[in-house]
């Protein structure tokens, strides 16, 4: 599993692709979601359904949906109330 090389600081949240390495040879995606320190460290951890033919793109979906996420997060809900999901 791939956590510590492609890991990205965003504000008070740590982003990090968690990957694995199937049978069928594909690789699965999903990201942890950090924030806070200590024993107010809170850590949401999604999984995706898509695979994927290499790493490298396994890393790139879940950066950019951890990315997204935060993003929708922190932002206002009175800026943009019609935010669009980024899963796709």
């Amino acid at each position: 599993m791939d956590i510590i090389q492609h890991s990205i600081a965003v504000g008070k949240y740590l982003v990090s692709p968690l990957i694995r390495h199937q049978d069928d040879g594909k690789y699965a995606a999903s990201v942890s979601i950090r924030s806070g320190r200590g024993s107010g460290m809170h850590d949401r951890v999604m999984r995706f359904t898509p695979r994927f033919a290499s790493h490298a793109a396994a890393v790139r979906y879940a950066l950019d949906q951890g990315l997204c996420w935060v993003r929708e997060s922190s932002s206002p809900r009175s800026v943009a109330p019609l935010a669009l999901s980024c899963a796709g």
